[in-house]
């Protein structure tokens, strides 16, 4: 890669890792839920809050690069996530942690909709999966560190939320970065904007209806596992919040072990059969974590689900763009639409698990997810014959 192009990554690279900050939402919640005294339906309404803005701004964060470009979207979404996390500096309350949740998940929003097709201006052709995959890589950084971080600074302080002006003043730092880096982008600002009817016709299309459900329950099972190892840990071995929150660090350690990895395996081996061992691994440990009740094998099966579920997102997301190339705004704005199911997987993992006054009521939910990205491995594995 040219010195030009490597210079022009690396504050793209630090967008990714501001962001990782979302989720930061699986930790919070924990914590929110223990010091407000939540049930399990109203604690998990939090990340469900957080990702039902995808469902509202992808389209139009689409249809806003189009008319001021791609970067200038990304600076600004980098801006609301730092607006959000210093809301609980000023004052920690559950009203205040709601309006919080709320533009982390506008700014993350703008974010992923923009910092794909913008990296696809630095990166272009076959190698675009592989980048996609080491953005991950940098974002699950910034989401593995989270519930460290929160956790020591909750035993060495007595305050988890010093986690907040930790990462503002990151997402500060990412906006002043980027906002002086120059990045030529003539294939889409001042393009002219699809409307919302244009791009949700695209759904018409059966690859990218397929891919944008793949999304969905991709985030789903994400958010999903983020939120819910740690209350399994507590529920079969009565641990405590600080204690269990590791879990969600276990989790994101293999993510991010996985998107490293894969960033090479995706340079060089096919990205459908590498979906396919992703999605084997998955089954493989949720299977697991309905019957296992030792500690060590359940951190080593959350582990598992974190490498599976570490590649899905950029797999699906190159594919879909590179299979609509002059519709990557449009395409990238409906595919991270998708991410909606962190919204919707949360809140059904919720009920289930207090109907049931078990986890497994969670898992269950979760499974559903997983056996949709089986037949979506088995479509792709169709396609490629």
């Amino acid at each position: 890669m040219e010195k030009s192009n490597i210079s022009k990554l690396i504050p793209v690279m630090l967008a990714f890792f501001a962001m990782g900050f979302v989720d930061m939402v699986g930790v919070s919640t924990n914590y929110i839920k223990a010091d407000f005294e939540l049930s399990d339906k109203t604690a998990n309404l939090l990340p469900s809050i957080v990702f039902f803005w995808f469902l509202i701004f992808s389209v139009p964060t689409g249809m806003l690069m189009n008319r001021i470009g791609r970067r200038k979207t990304v600076v600004i979404s980098l801006a609301v996530t730092a607006l959000s996390l210093l809301l609980p500096i000023f004052n920690y309350s559950y009203s205040f942690m709601l309006v919080s949740f709320c533009l982390l998940g506008i700014g993350n929003t703008l974010m992923q909709v923009s910092i794909n097709p913008l990296l696809s201006n630095i990166v272009k052709g076959d190698k675009l999966a592989s980048s996609l995959t080491f953005g991950q890589f940098v974002k699950a950084i910034a989401s593995f560190i989270a519930p460290i971080v929160a956790s020591r600074l909750a035993v060495h302080f007595g305050d988890w939320k010093l986690l907040y002006p930790l990462f503002m003043s990151i997402s500060v730092l990412a906006t002043f970065i980027l906002g002086f880096t120059k990045i030529k982008e003539d294939d889409t600002k001042g393009k002219k904007s699809s409307s919302f009817i244009q791009c949700f016709t695209l759904l018409g299309d059966k690859m990218i209806l397929l891919s944008f459900l793949g999304i969905v329950c991709h985030v789903g099972i994400d958010v999903g596992i983020n939120v819910t190892a740690p209350k399994i840990l507590i529920e079969r071995f009565g641990l405590t919040t600080d204690a269990a929150v590791i879990a969600t660090s276990v989790y994101f350690l293999f993510r991010t072990v996985g998107s490293f990895s894969g960033a090479f395996i995706l340079a060089r081996f096919s990205a459908k059969k590498f979906f396919a061992i992703s999605v084997i691994a998955m089954v493989i440990a949720t299977i697991g974590l309905f019957v296992s009740y030792n500690l060590a094998i359940i951190y080593v099966l959350i582990a598992l689900i974190g490498f599976g579920n570490s590649n899905i997102f950029p797999i699906i997301l190159s594919k879909a763009m590179l299979y609509m190339p002059n519709k990557k705004n449009e395409v990238s704005g409906l595919m991270i639409m998708g991410l909606f199911g962190g919204t919707i997987f949360p809140f059904f993992m919720g009920l289930a698990s207090d109907a049931m006054h078990s986890q497994i009521g969670a898992l269950i939910v979760l499974t559903a997810g997983i056996a949709y990205l089986i037949f979506l491995s088995l479509k792709m594995k169709k396609d490629e014959n």
